[in-house]
């Protein structure tokens, strides 16, 4: 044995070749956290001193290669000086350049995910051979940063300046086939075959049939173009993927001007420059924010994981309403493998569920993610009925019918009767309280809500809201079946609107203030947008249909009638009066025109402004600050209270179901993480300066404690 660690081991097989095999104990997974990176610098250390070796093979013991850094010891890290940054990351860098500097062959086998830093000692070594169902990356852009284990230096050598921008500056996830054609990687053969082949490159090597040494020297000298073609092809780069990125996440473009700084560097010089612009953006609040949205993920994913276990299965489940709504969740639910029925009481709801299924699979096939045998058999797993024949097979049940409770109840109380004792009933209900649809059902414990976000196969978040009477095993069994779905389920508790509503219609309701008091609607829309939001508050309302948004608007009301009952008409109430609903009708806040491609775009009518004047209280030229503060200090401050009642667990269930749910800008990090950045005190004093406003704008108790005593929502 030439080196043995809990991350690493460093062993002589035939020939006079070493094997540097990563198995981090303790771990499903192997990752480069402190440790390894520590055993890794060992490991070379003891290989530089071998005097009869031929060459290294690099493998791993796990079903990944290495999935990527620590991403739990990022918020201590990047809490240091950007001093202490650069050098943290030089010394970690000495180490892929001892390994890349060893005095014979070395060649890594990929036999499974190699992202992040596990790419990047991938391309430490002279050669890689790949599993073909592996897949290689640098993803880092997406927490803010870029790579920092010389990523940006060796791929832009390795496989030129234009793919080494695209796969760096859009974070991919590469498969064999894509990483072979540009020559990141050297051979793709099958798992079992992988360190037959990278010692066939090693004997190759030491036989004079390839040269190792030309290719380490390629790697670490200059990229080979001249002024001209490096000018162009990084400054055309960078005005792309700008235009892509936004100006809101400065690290794909920043990783671009950091390889074209090093560009004309050798080896050395040039990790100096990426270790520099490495630390300028993990200190940058956008590193902080998705960071901490990532571990935020991985908590919600373990709270799944451990409700899975106490799930019943899921065989077969059921839809109840096939409209656009049940057709969706008969798509998702078939496409990720669980059969399901879609129940409706006229065929005509059933043939509107079956186009919506088919249109989302003829898309698949048309973008090459899917053969038509595949569509097939998908739709063969949706069983569309108008009886409940068949309904004593079903596990679960998602009612998807109109929103109205009296419907609502009708239908699940019919269900119930036509199901097992031990079927789970859900409610895809978006305001109506859990604990008024159980009330009637013989069974409630079997009852929970189960709010899916429209469109359903786009949007990645599930509420499951547990009522008064709902039991662990309706909860779990939810859970694990949104999971299986492809969805985030977050378990909340029941009130009006739950989590997601409850927090967005305060947003609205400071919109509808804006406009009382002479906003133009279209500069709120662009304020918001510029703040990071994907459409609007006025756009976004022409999405959800001013009737829903009415409607949802009354429950919520009714609900917290102190803070969310209005003593004036708003712009969303004309917009309905005139039947002016949005996209359902072409026209709202703005109208909708369908372009040369088929597609909805809106434009701007003088109509609505006309319409609005009798509710307009003259008009105003807010500035962008106050826009952005009426608009946000009452979605965070419901946030808050949603968390103080109870209806979320904890700061970072609320956040992701924001970002998940509403598209709450993920570079901020969430409601709470906003108020966080910004100072628990700092946005207690803004909060003063609208109290005026009404309840909407007025602190809790417990939050002007936090701010007095200096506290925070995360750390």
């Amino acid at each position: 044995m030439i080196y043995e660690g809990k991350a690493i081991t460093v062993k002589e097989i035939d020939g006079g070749i070493a094997q540097l095999d990563f198995d981090l104990q303790g771990e499903s997974v192997n990752k480069f956290n402190r440790l390894t990176i520590e055993e890794l610098g060992a490991a070379a250390d003891a290989l530089d001193k071998q005097k009869n070796l031929k060459g290294l093979v690099v493998t791993s013991s796990k079903d990944s290669f290495i999935v990527g850094a620590d991403i739990t010891e990022f918020t201590d890290l990047f809490a240091g000086s950007e001093e202490d940054l650069v050098a943290n990351n030089l010394k970690a860098n000495e180490v892929f350049n001892t390994i890349e500097d060893l005095p014979f062959p070395t060649v890594t086998c990929i036999n499974g995910i190699a992202l992040g830093g596990g790419f990047e000692m991938c391309l430490a070594t002279d050669y890689r051979v790949m599993n073909s169902r592996a897949k290689v990356g640098l993803p880092e852009v997406k927490l803010g940063i870029f790579p920092g284990f010389g990523g940006t230096v060796r791929l832009s050598r390795l496989i030129g300046v234009d793919y080494a921008v695209e796969w760096i500056s859009g974070g991919t996830e590469n498969r064999a086939d894509a990483a072979l054609k540009v020559g990141a990687v050297d051979a793709v053969v099958e798992a079992d075959q992988l360190l037959d082949a990278a010692i066939g490159i090693i004997h190759q090597v030491n036989e004079g049939k390839l040269d190792n040494l030309a290719r380490r020297e390629e790697k670490k000298g200059k990229i080979k173009l001249n002024a001209m073609e490096s000018m162009m092809a990084f400054e055309i780069s960078k005005g792309f993927v700008a235009g892509k990125a936004g100006k809101n996440y400065p690290a794909p473009v920043e990783a671009i001007k950091v390889m074209q700084k090093h560009a004309g560097m050798t080896r050395d010089k040039a990790i100096e420059v990426e270790a520099k612009g490495f630390a300028r953006m993990a200190k940058t609040n956008t590193a902080a924010c998705l960071v901490g949205l990532f571990l935020n993920d991985q908590a919600l994913k373990k709270k799944s994981s451990a409700w899975e276990k106490e799930a019943s299965d899921v065989k077969l489940a059921a839809v109840l309403g096939a409209g656009i709504m049940g057709g969706g969740v008969a798509y998702q639910s078939a496409l990720k493998g669980t059969p399901i029925l879609m129940k409706d009481i006229a065929q005509e709801g059933i043939n509107l569920g079956l186009k919506e299924a088919k249109k989302l699979l003829s898309k698949r096939v048309d973008k090459g993610k899917m053969d038509a045998g595949k569509m097939a058999d998908v739709l063969n797993s949706i069983t569309p009925t108008l009886n409940y024949g068949d309904f004593k097979n079903v596990d679960l049940v998602v009612e998807a019918v109109v929103e109205n409770p009296k419907v609502k109840d009708a239908v699940l109380r019919e269900t119930e009767d036509a199901v097992r004792e031990d079927t789970i009933l859900t409610s895809n209900t978006s305001t109506i309280s859990i604990n008024k649809l159980a009330a009637n059902l013989k069974r409630p414990e079997n009852f929970c809500g189960m709010h899916f976000f429209n469109p359903v196969h786009m949007m990645p978040l599930v509420e499951v809201i547990r009522g008064e009477k709902t039991s662990d095993r309706a909860i779990a069994t939810t859970v694990a079946y949104a999971k299986a779905m492809g969805k985030t389920p977050i378990v909340v508790n029941d009130c009006p609107g739950f989590l997601v509503n409850r927090v967005l219609f305060p947003y609205f309701g400071g919109f509808s203030g804006l406009i009382r008091d002479g906003a133009d609607f279209q500069k709120v829309d662009k304020v918001m947008e510029k703040f990071g939001w994907p459409m609007g508050p006025a756009y976004l309302l022409d999405v959800v249909g001013m009737d829903t948004a009415k409607h949802a608007n009354e429950v919520m009301a009714e609900g917290f009638p102190e803070r969310m009952k209005a003593d004036f008409k708003s712009a969303v109430e004309v917009m309905f009066e005139n039947e002016r609903y949005g996209q359902k009708n072409d026209k709202g806040f703005y109208k909708y025109e369908t372009d040369k491609k088929g597609k909805q775009k809106k434009v701007v009518d003088e109509e609505s402004y006309k319409l609005l004047e009798p509710v307009v209280q003259g008009k105003k030229d807010f500035d962008e600050d106050e826009i952005i503060a009426r608009m946000m200090i009452p979605l965070c401050l419901e946030t808050v209270r949603c968390l103080e009642d109870g209806i979320v667990e904890d700061p970072a269930d609320a956040d992701m179901g924001l970002i998940f749910g509403i598209g709450f800008p993920p570079f901020r990090g969430g409601a709470l993480r906003y108020i966080d950045d910004m100072g628990v005190d700092t946005f207690v004093e803004l909060t003063e300066k609208y109290a005026d406003l009404g309840p909407l704008y007025q602190p809790t108790e417990k939050l002007r404690e936090m701010a007095k005593n200096g506290e925070k929502f995360f750390g």
